[in-house]
């Protein structure tokens, strides 16, 4: 699956609607949180397809481009059960989260083009580490919030959301080579949209911390924007937080984006 990251609300109540108008790209070619091949490709992709000059024609938006993170580590064999690739996945959403917070620290709107959701560790841990009141909209079909002991995979692209939240570090072993990332963020800071193929454990989780979610067939009854307007309205009563996005292809209909690696039908009912 191909995921889309963009920080919309990186502001303070001092900073006005022209400071959003920097936008800093990253481009993530990354798959190893998952087994197929493709999504790595996804950055060259839309960058070939002309998403940067596209970008720059927008009146009056100042657009950088921050490149690649550098992906080609060498794996480094760690024992801990039904988590592939591990120490890769590290070694990327490291490099991710300071590229997220330098691009944050210029001024700029972080838009960080993956690259599979494993990637969602990085950009997270990224802009909590300069703005922690931070919430975050997770626009997915998948929960994402498996651990290694819930996972029926073993892929990292299905446990990004519970590496990050302090609600569950117990649930987690010691993870070699993920030090630099200590899960600070709260899970009462989170919202789902267009859920549709939970596992038993994730739903368990959202209902224990009464996670404000909406599923596919919540959002066909009451409409994307009241979907949206709810969960801010529960996250973020005030208007005041920064908003973290984190976008999944896969949220969208199979049928309009067949090319996921994770497809999901949209009247799918959750598992």
């Amino acid at each position: 699956m191909n995921s889309v990251k963009l920080i919309i609300r990186n502001m303070s109540q001092a900073r006005t609607w022209e400071a959003l108008r920097s936008v800093g790209i990253i481009g993530v070619p990354f798959e190893k949180g998952q087994k197929k091949y493709g999504v790595s490709i996804a950055p060259a992709a839309m960058r070939s397809a002309g998403l940067i000059n596209h970008l720059k024609t927008i009146d009056g938006l100042d657009v950088k481009d921050y490149g690649d993170i550098d992906t080609m580590t060498t794996e480094v064999e760690v024992n801990v059960d039904n988590m592939s690739h591990l120490s890769q996945v590290s070694a990327c959403n490291k490099k991710l989260s300071e590229r997220v917070s330098q691009v944050l620290k210029d001024g700029r709107v972080a838009v960080t083009i993956g690259g599979d959701h494993s990637i969602g560790v990085g950009t997270v841990d990224g802009h909590y580490k300069v703005n922690e009141d931070m919430i975050l909209i997770w626009v997915d079909a998948h929960a994402d919030i498996n651990t290694n002991k819930t996972s029926g995979s073993g892929s990292v692209h299905g446990m990004p959301v519970a590496l990050l939240v302090k609600e569950l570090a117990d649930y987690w072993p010691y993870l070699p080579t993920m030090d630099w990332q200590v899960p600070k963020f709260s899970i009462k800071n989170l919202g789902y949209i267009a859920l549709r193929s939970v596992d038993e454990y994730e739903r368990l989780a959202i209902e224990k911390y009464e996670v404000p979610a909406f599923a596919m067939e919540d959002i066909e009854e009451y409409g994307i924007k009241k979907s949206i307007q709810h969960i801010l309205k529960v996250l973020d009563p005030e208007m005041k937080k920064p908003i973290h996005v984190s976008f999944d292809i896969d949220s969208i209909d199979a049928l309009e984006a067949p090319s996921t690696g994770t497809p999901v039908s949209r009247r799918r009912s959750r598992e």
